[in-house]
C-alpha cells in the first residue's frame, strides 16, 4: 500500500498479517495501517463488519505547508508499524468514513470538492490527536525525537531563504549533521535539504501570486546566486518556470 489505512471493526472479527506478524481485530477496534506496508487478511468471523478508509497524507502536507502545526502531522502520522488500537473513538472516525463515502461522487460542484477537502482534513487532525495520545505513552526517545524534529522547523521557517545544508541545522541543534539527517528521515519521510526546498518553493509561489516583485527580485529574496539557477530549480520542483507559473495562474 502506498497509503495510509484505516480499518475500523464495527461488528465481529478477523486476523491478518502485516509487517511480518499475524494480528486479530476485534468489535470496537481499529487497524492503523502505515504507508508501504504488505497487508493481507488471513480470516474473518461470519459477522464481520468494517469500515475502511485508505488515503495519501502528502496532498494535505502540500497544501498545509511548512508551519510548525502541521509538521504534527508529520511526526503523529509517520507510525512505522502496523497497530490495532482501541481508541475510544471509532465512533467518530466511522461518522467522518461515512460522510466521506456519502460525498465521494465526482461532481462539478467547486463546493462539494471543498467540502470533501475539509472532512479529510477534519479527520486527519483527529488521527493527529488519537496518536499524539499514543506517542505520549510510549517512550522518552520517540518524544526526543519529535520536540528535535519540531524544533528543526522552526529553524527552517526562520533560516530557509539563506541556509540549505544540512551542517548549519546540525550544528543550530547541536547534533552531527548524520544524525539529523536520519532523524529527520524517519519522521517524516524526506531529507533535512527537501523541507528546506519545500519551503523555499512555497514561498516562492506565495510572491509570485501575490505581490508584484520580478522574478529577479524574488531570485534575489531567496539567495540565488542568478536567475537562470532561480528558474532552474524551480521548474525542477513545480514544472514551469517561475514566469510561466505567473501566467498560468
Amino acid at each position: 500500500m502506498e497509503y495510509i489505512g484505516l480499518i475500523v471493526c464495527e461488528r465481529g472479527s478477523f486476523s491478518f498479517f502485516s509487517a511480518g506478524r499475524e494480528e486479530t481485530a476485534h468489535e470496537g477496534q481499529t487497524v492503523f495501517l502505515p504507508e508501504n506496508v504488505y497487508f493481507r487478511v488471513l480470516d474473518e468471523s461470519p459477522d464481520l463488519c468494517v469500515r475502511l478508509l485508505f488515503y495519501k497524507v502528502d496532498p494535505i502536507r502540500e497544501i498545509l505547508g511548512n508551519s510548525v502545526q502541521v509538521m504534527r502531522l508529520y511526526a503523529s502520522l509517520n507510525v512505522n508499524k502496523t497497530e490495532v488500537w482501541t481508541t475510544g473513538e471509532e465512533q467518530d472516525i466511522v461518522h467522518y468514513m461515512a460522510l466521506l463515502a456519502r460525498y465521494n461522487s465526482v461532481t462539478g460542484n467547486e463546493f462539494d470538492k471543498n467540502e470533501r477537502k475539509l472532512l479529510l482534513l477534519s479527520l486527519t487532525y483527529r488521527l493527529c490527536s488519537i496518536y499524539s495520545v499514543r506517542l505520549s505513552q510510549q517512550s522518552g526517545m520517540v518524544g526526543r525525537k519529535k520536540d528535535i524534529f519540531l524544533d528543526l522547523i522552526h529553524l527552517v521557517s526562520k533560516h530557509y531563504a539563506e541556509h540549505r545544508d544540512v551542517a548549519f541545522y546540525a550544528d543550530q541543534l547541536c547534533l552531527s549533521p548524520k544524525y539529523l539527517s536520519v532523524l529527520v528521515k524517519s519522521v517524516c519521510g524526506y531529507t533535512v535539504q527537501q523541507l528546506v526546498f519545500k519551503a523555499i518553493v512555497r514561498h516562492c509561489i506565495f510572491m509570485l501570486h501575490n505581490t508584484n516583485k520580478t522574478v529577479k527580485e524574488i531570485s534575489d529574496y531567496h539567495h540565488f546566486p542568478n536567475i537562470s539557477a532561480f528558474g532552474t530549480f524551480f521548474k525542477k520542483h513545480t514544472g514551469l518556470s517561475p514566469r510561466h507559473f505567473r501566467r498560468q495562474q
